[in-house]
């Protein structure tokens, strides 16, 4: 058997589109056929999306970005005004984002390990796989206890997953980062918010689930999921203009998405959002692309038809091409930042 630093000896890097120019690269591609042109015209509809000085722009996380090495990429999307509100699956803020900035790190697994016939191994080093990437079950274990520790120093009452994250983010701000890239820490400090509709499928779940069952009788700190879906939906309203940049589907893009109908719900009109792209392997006909492409979701009011596109491709792939050319091409640079947190902040349902 293996010492465990022999099986965690190599480290994933996250891709810096700030030191590459995808520009000629999707320029060139937009000459081409099937996902190469599609991939073209999303990385122009972006583009188009940060010109639009009326537009607020979403992004939305599914799957594992985070450990699969785009970390950076959002930081840099955060740090340039590129986004004004993120909405994720727990696992790539808290497993993933917060987890390396305590200081761990994600690391590239043998090229035998993906085909899951030595799971058992990796069991036994307490090791986990997230496909070809590996972390150490020891060092998650710390980030869900620091995520405990974060809820037994707040006041006991119902947050919002966007309210528990600040406090994640001023954890890291109170003891410092161990890194210089962190999701987390760069939207505390941009105001931007995070939502996780889902927090407790994470790392942050073990830790609320710990802290619940110490506070025993007394009062505790609990996730409001319609709090988040309430605020979203206050964002829009105040907002008006959106557009969606989706990495996957799932609870993230629904979110995202229903804004617009909740929005009507409670009697306030508000515009389809106006730009959307999603990157997506998922396929409509089996019903795994979270129900719906784009086209899909005009039907329901939720999505403009102009200026929409869905990119069948591999996000780590796509990504640094879409928001690399959006980088370099520089509409972003005569935007400001909007601060949403702080929107948020003056609006919030006091339970």
């Amino acid at each position: 058997m293996k010492q465990k630093r022999e099986y965690l000896s190599r480290t994933i890097e996250h891709i810096d589109i700030t030191r590459i120019n995808a520009v000629p690269m999707v320029e060139a591609m937009s000459h081409m056929a099937f996902s190469a042109r599609d991939l073209a015209r999303a990385a122009e509809i972006y583009d188009r999306m940060l010109g639009d000085r009326e537009c607020g722009v979403f992004l939305c996380l599914a799957g594992s970005m985070i450990s699969a090495g785009l970390k950076k990429v959002f930081v840099d999307m955060l740090r340039n005004n590129m986004v004004d509100v993120i909405v994720s699956t727990g696992a790539n803020i808290v497993d993933m984002d917060f987890f390396e900035a305590l200081g761990f790190r994600h690391y590239i697994a043998e090229e035998r390990f993906k085909s899951g016939l030595y799971d058992e191994e990796l069991r036994t080093a307490e090791i986990d796989r997230i496909y070809d990437t590996l972390i150490h079950e020891g060092e998650l274990r710390i980030c869900d206890d620091t995520v405990r520790q974060i809820a037994d120093t707040l006041e006991p009452r119902p947050y919002s997953s966007r309210e528990f994250i600040a406090e994640m983010g001023a954890y890291l701000e109170r003891t410092g980062p161990k890194v210089q890239d962190s999701v987390v820490l760069e939207a505390y400090r941009k105001h931007v918010p995070i939502f996780v509709p889902a927090f407790s499928d994470c790392s942050a779940g073990f830790g609320l689930v710990a802290h619940q069952a110490s506070r025993g009788d007394r009062p505790r700190v609990t996730i409001d999921s319609v709090k988040d879906f309430y605020e979203l939906t206050q964002l829009k309203v105040k907002t008006g203009e959106t557009g969606l940049l989706m990495l996957g589907g799932g609870v993230p893009k629904n979110f995202a998405q229903d804004v617009v109908v909740a929005a009507d719900i409670l009697g306030v009109e508000v515009p389809m959002h106006k730009y959307a792209i999603q990157i997506t392997v998922a396929d409509v006909r089996d019903g795994a692309l979270s129900g719906s492409t784009l086209k899909e979701a005009h039907s329901w009011g939720k999505v403009e038809s102009t200026f929409e596109q869905m990119v069948y491709s591999e996000a780590t792939i796509a990504v640094p091409l879409i928001v690399g050319y959006a980088y370099a091409k520089g509409a972003w640079k005569g935007r400001n930042a909007r601060e949403w947190s702080r929107i948020l902040e003056s609006v919030a349902v006091k339970s």
